[in-house]
């Protein structure tokens, strides 16, 4: 029996691959939707306890889902289009050229130019955005049907994973499972939340800065949230040089200074200490290697899957040294 599963279970893995060989056009909305279903399914397990039936339980969390998906998307979107003049007009205050001087190298930025170029870029992205629409919602109605599927019988599933693998060996299964939980919870939940504290307190600094795009800037304050590390602070730095370029010395210390505390580390500071014990606490550094490695070598779908192959390495490792430990004991 133990070989029957064996074999079955290298069936899986073969049928896997060619799956994903033949289906790859697909294959990053299917991920997305696991990793979704993985966040989701406390909730579907909650709703369960509370007497709905699989399907509505199920159901009820996909809603959900894409519920947040379209509150979160549809009104930046919507904010970065519509306003896109008067975030243009806002840089267009800048001189037309910028000398900077660096030791010995002096260089020049023309700064219509670029301006000229980023327009041209977000044209063609609206375009080929509006060409691939119909992939687009076919890719989206495949994400809600995935992820309904999953979310249905999740037990199942879990049950399909652990029964060919050695019982001596379901304790590192079920070690992997957490960590991806829990990284997906720190990749969707803490950034959502930090991001959604950077665009309030970004947007209520700005407005009373002055600024009259200060919901736009708030906007791509909390977008650049997903982005470690860098975060916000890159367009608190830039809109301090600005300010500083314009003759506005004053002007772009105050920037600087309230905008890096307030919004760049503010809500950091404030709400993932709250939500850190949803995540795994992996360091910034490793999450930043993860998710630059990622989105370069696999684009969109590494942003996710970057960070979560990254704690694969470090729950391993956390693995090995327990190991080690426990071997070591058995020899004292």
């Amino acid at each position: 029996m133990l070989q029957r599963r064996h074999v079955l279970a290298g069936l899986l893995v073969t049928v896997s691959l060619l799956a994903a060989l033949l289906l790859h056009r697909v294959l990053a909305t299917a991920f997305f939707a696991v990793t979704v279903a993985y966040v989701l399914y406390p909730l579907r397990q909650w709703l369960g306890r509370r007497g709905l039936p699989p399907r509505v339980a199920a159901g009820v969390c996909t809603a959900l889902a894409m519920l947040v998906v379209l509150a979160l998307v549809t009104p930046l979107a919507a904010v970065l289009y519509l306003r896109r003049g008067d975030l243009f007009a806002f840089f267009r205050q800048l001189p037309p050229e910028i000398a900077l001087e660096v030791g010995e190298f002096a260089f020049t930025i023309d700064v219509y130019d670029g301006l000229a170029t980023a327009r041209d870029e977000l044209t063609a992205f609206a375009v080929d955005l509006a060409t691939a629409a119909p992939v687009i919602a076919l890719q989206a109605f495949l994400f809600v049907l995935l992820l309904y599927g999953l979310l249905v019988w999740p037990d199942r599933l879990r049950g399909a994973v652990l029964r060919p693998v050695p019982r001596g060996y379901h304790d590192v299964v079920i070690r992997y499972h957490e960590r991806t939980r829990e990284t997906l919870y720190a990749l969707y939940v803490l950034q959502a939340a930090t991001a959604l504290g950077t665009f309030a307190v970004a947007w209520a600094l700005f407005a009373a800065l002055g600024y009259p795009q200060a919901f736009t800037l708030a906007a791509l304050a909390g977008l650049l949230q997903f982005i470690p590390v860098l975060g916000p602070s890159v367009l608190v730095v830039g809109l301090a040089a600005v300010e500083f370029v314009a003759d506005e010395v004053a002007r772009a210390v105050l920037v600087a200074v309230l905008g890096l505390v307030l919004v760049g580390f503010a809500p950091d500071a404030l709400i993932r200490p709250r939500l850190a014990r949803l995540t795994t606490g992996m360091p910034a550094s490793l999450y930043f290697v993860g998710f630059v490695g990622g989105v370069l070598t696999v684009g969109v779908v590494g942003v996710i899957a970057g960070p979560l192959v990254v704690a694969f390495v470090s729950e391993t490792v956390d693995l090995l040294a327990s190991a080690n430990h426990a071997h070591q004991q058995r020899l004292d």
